[in-house]
């Protein structure tokens, strides 16, 4: 199933707030292969003061979170356009849940990048904090390892192998794993303005997942306060999505 550039299909946007934003047409479409989303619960308060005042840090029980997700971005571009068109790339992303307005989503303290004549590019024009890394993934057929290291000494180390150590499931509305996961709205500061791009995907297939973490500095090189334990960690081997043109909100 896709997402109709003129029909609304609310199984494929965001199931935590589906009617308060106008709908986006959708005009790219990638495909997220191998990867993980490993969630830390941090003091909200001690996280606070990174998050930009426009938006509302969320909790959930009293805890803020912080995520960490490695991943490749497979077969992005325009729809319709022929493969030669498309890019696939290694990507690691840094973030927390916020709420803009009545609009709940997700703000990126990072975005790292494998090396590309455009994703990095891309990623500053729509106002990303997008870095240049080197990265490469690999493992088994049940396992992948994920490296990254940005350009230039600059920190923004993170290794780390995972695989899934149970069958998929589908998060239940009112658990954790659904709250932190079903998020389909990011948010872009972009001077004054905010900036929402708006996903759309079938809800995730989720794994529980072990994972071993070799490296990671990607809190201390944002500034953010480090958590003392390990993740909760799922996986997700694939998952269709599309995206939406950034909006003024």
């Amino acid at each position: 199933m896709t997402t109709s550039q003129t029909t609304r299909d609310p199984d494929r946007l965001d199931p935590l707030v589906r009617e308060s934003v106008p709908w986006l047409p959708h005009p790219f479409s990638l495909i997220w292969r191998d990867g993980a989303l490993c969630h830390w619960p941090v003091d909200p308060d001690r996280l606070r003061p990174h998050v930009p005042d426009r938006f509302t840090l969320e909790t959930f029980d009293g805890q803020a979170w912080l995520t960490v997700v490695p991943f490749v971005l497979a077969r992005a571009g325009i729809r319709g356009t022929p493969a030669p068109l498309r890019t696939t790339r290694p990507v690691l992303s840094l973030r927390t849940p916020t709420r803009y307005r009545d609009i709940p989503g997700l703000y990126h303290f990072s975005v790292d990048v494998g090396a590309s004549p455009t994703g990095p590019t891309l990623g500053r024009l729509l106002g990303f904090p997008c870095n240049e890394a080197h990265q490469r993934v690999g493992g088994t057929d049940d396992r992948t390892d994920f490296a990254s290291q940005r350009h230039g000494g600059r920190g923004g180390r993170f290794a780390a192998s995972y695989r899934p150590v149970d069958s998929v499931s589908w998060a239940a509305p009112e658990s954790l794993a659904h709250w932190l996961t079903e998020r389909r709205r990011l948010f872009v500061p972009a001077g004054r303005r905010t900036l929402l791009v708006e996903l759309g995907h079938e809800p995730w297939p989720l794994r529980p997942a072990s994972i071993t973490i070799t490296e990671n500095d990607l809190f201390e090189a944002a500034g953010l306060p480090t958590p003392r334990d390990g993740p909760i960690a799922h996986c997700c081997d694939r998952l269709e999505m599309t995206a939406s043109i950034p909006r003024v909100v």
